[in-house]
């Protein structure tokens, strides 16, 4: 029935202007006219899709790797926007049904075209199956095949005697050819020249694929991947109808090709997909859920994976968490360690302990105490686990909470997130803008710290942030393990400790200062970061061959131990946080050299409150300037003969600017106890 529509149509195209290659472009601009409204319901749909896509970047990240409830919400915009996911098909099944139909079109020009008879059908069919006897009569091409044989057969017309003149004329007349091609020709069957005819067709689709990926609106923001894809199923599906059918339908398929690109440049021009879609925060969005998804993609074994999925599992599978601590890797347990010590020595309370290494001393000390249960949770994972949090605390060194891929639950609001600083430091300065924002509590080391929070609060509102006078536990048990052991150095050593940034010391003016540190009677050991010794391994490899023969200079790599800070006479640094674990355990003096200053809050002077790690260099030490670095060794004598003086100034500072000194793990667990005690209460109540 859908053929004999398109039939009619084909012939009234062909009569006007008796050239069937002609009939069939006219016939598809009649077929793109009258779907020019699914054209533009179609072009408004995909504009909705694309206006709708910050949303759902927004909804994918929220909900990053929880599929169902992706979908959920996905759905929920959809009906808001009254939006049809299905409609971006209705192209290419319209295309295909409309390909299919025109396919039977060009296989019968009898029935369409001469309009002959159905009787008079069978009697040509008889006389070609003659003359070709390995034709099938009930082959979906044996029009074509009549008509070739009447043209091209001259021999055998008068095996067509019994069919009047006027019925093989009328076949006779119709004009098939088409600059050079018979559209009766199938490619493989002629070869030669026929087999332009895919080559051209396959053109057309890559015209149409490049077009569409410029200017639909919908395939402009596809992946690479699905531009990629469909222009390959395009162009091969082009191939493959110029090889295997005749090439009329190659003819209707590259013109289609061809009207559809120029329909997208009126279309675009008519519904401007500009006036619609904010493009700025399609690009803002589109950038942040690439780099979540870009995040942890190192390698890691079977094994490794399995463990994920596993403890992934268990994690969920406990109801009734009182208290997680999250860290990075195995070094972050040592800021935790005295606080977590004492919740198990004066609870009954089980710790949730998730780490991102795989190797984290944790999963030792969990075999120990069946009161910690520990995870293994890589990035991708975690922010997964982060967002379908489940527990009354939550405990992290993590800054930027909610600002890049770790989120605050959305099962529950009322989960209390507490920061633990690693670094006695200034936050604002070192941290990013806003990176504690997000935090219900901030545990701070000594004053400076509050200072610069509460000057925060009132610069940017933040009026629920709760600060907490804790302390630092790590420099707790760095005095205690400095008084037990044993610093008596025959030779004055210098310990050069630099910070692992852009700049530094390493990078500046190592070899300068060692030039001018040598033939000094000092010891000097230089202590690079253990990033830099991971990132330049070879370097350091090198520095340690250049000085194997030097007793006077020894190139550490190995961080497993504090004996060297412990018993180094002076620390040479540029703006590592290790100056003020050094000068306030040892109370011996640090030796500042200014390199480029270590800032990741571009914004630091928002906060009205100078930043602790400058104007405490002066005070726990000296500092110098790279052109000064010539005079390092006499600067180094003059404060090492004043060391009485620097140590009653470190001591004065570190009481003052330290809170908590010996106690500090106490208080921020007593405070955690606390917070765990008032959310089990409130639910009781309800």
């Amino acid at each position: 029935m859908f053929a004999n529509t398109l039939g009619y149509i084909m012939n009234f195209c062909y009569e006007v202007c008796k050239n069937y290659g002609i009939a069939i472009i006219l016939f598809t601009i009649f077929s793109k006219i009258v779907l020019l409204p699914i054209s533009i319901w179609v072009q408004k749909n995909s504009i909705k899709m694309v206006e709708m896509q910050p949303d759902i970047n927004k909804i994918k990240i929220k909900y990053f790797g929880d599929k169902d409830r992706i979908a959920d919400e996905e759905a929920a915009l959809y009906k808001k926007y009254k939006y049809n996911p299905l409609a971006s098909l209705i192209p290419l099944i319209v295309q295909i049904v409309l390909l299919l139909g025109l396919v039977a079109v060009i296989n019968h020009p009898l029935t369409y075209i001469s309009k002959t008879n159905n009787e008079i059908i069978n009697s040509f069919t008889d006389v070609v199956v003659k003359h070709n006897n390995e034709l099938d009569k009930e082959s979906s091409s044996i029009q074509i095949d009549i008509v070739k044989d009447i043209k091209n057969n001259q021999d055998n017309v008068n095996d067509y005697n019994e069919i009047s003149e006027s019925d093989v004329n009328n076949i006779k007349n119709i004009d098939f050819n088409f600059l050079g091609f018979d559209l009766t020709w199938v490619a493989t069957i002629e070869k030669g020249l026929a087999f332009l005819i895919p080559i051209i067709a396959g053109i057309s689709a890559l015209i149409l694929c490049i077009g569409q990926n410029m200017m639909n609106v919908l395939q402009k923001e596809q992946s690479a991947y699905n531009k990629y894809g469909m222009l390959i199923l395009s162009v091969g599906l082009s191939l493959y109808l110029g090889t295997f059918v005749a090439a009329g339908v190659a003819l209707y398929w590259t013109a289609s090709n061809l009207l559809a690109v120029l329909q997208q440049w009126l279309l675009n021009i008519f519904i401007n997909p500009k006036k619609y879609v904010n493009y700025e925060e399609l690009e803002k969005t589109g950038k942040e859920l690439k780099e979540l998804n870009n995040i942890s993609n190192k390698k890691r074994s079977l094994e490794q994976k399995r463990k994920e999925k596993a403890d992934y599992k268990k994690f969920f599978n406990v109801i009734n968490k009182h208290l997680v601590f999250y860290s990075e890797s195995s070094g972050f347990y040592k800021y935790y360690k005295d606080m977590i010590e004492y919740i198990l020595k004066n609870t009954n309370m089980t710790i949730h302990y998730i780490t991102s290494d795989y190797n984290d001393q944790i999963f030792e000390l969990e075999k120990e105490n069946n009161h910690i249960k520990a995870y293994y949770i890589e990035d991708r994972k975690l922010i997964t686990l982060m967002m379908k949090m489940d527990s009354d605390v939550v405990a992290m060194t993590m800054p930027d909470l909610e600002k890049y891929h770790i989120k605050r639950s959305y099962l529950r609001n009322d989960i209390e997130y507490i920061y633990i600083p690693h670094g006695v430091d200034s936050q604002n300065l070192t941290l990013r803008t806003n990176a504690l924002d997000h935090y219900d509590s901030v545990f701070v080391t000594g004053k400076h710290q509050k200072e610069e929070l509460e000057e925060g609060n009132k610069v940017y509102n933040l009026t629920n942030r709760k600060i907490v006078e804790f302390g630092y536990p790590l420099l707790d048990n760095m005095i205690k393990e400095y008084k037990n052991s044993k610093h008596d150095n025959k030779i004055k050593t210098i310990l050069i400790a630099p910070s692992w940034q852009k700049d530094n010391i390493i990078d500046l003016c190592l070899d300068e200062i060692l030039e001018k540190l040598k033939g000094h009677d000092y010891k000097v050991i230089v202590r690079p970061h253990p990033q830099h010794v991971r990132h330049m391994k070879q370097k350091f490899d090198n520095m340690k061959e250049l000085y194997k023969d030097d007793n006077t200079v020894e190139i550490q790599t190995d961080f497993s131990s504090n004996d060297t800070v412990f018993n180094a006479d002076i620390l040479i640094t540029d703006w590592s946080s290790i100056a003020y674990e050094y000068a306030f355990t040892t109370k011996k003096p640090v030796l500042f050299i200014n390199t480029p200053m270590k800032v990741m809050n571009p914004d630091y002077k928002k906060i009205d409150v100078v930043p602790f790690n400058v104007w405490c260099r002066s005070e726990i030490g000296e500092q110098l300037e790279l052109n000064e670095i010539k005079n390092i060794a006499k600067t180094i004598d003059t404060m090492l003969k004043s060391s009485s003086k620097y140590k009653d100034k470190i001591t004065k500072i570190t009481n003052e600017y330290v809170y908590n000194l010996g106690t500090s793990a106490e208080v921020g667990a007593n405070y955690i106890i606390k917070c765990i005690q008032e959310k089990v209460s409130e639910r009781s109540k309800k």
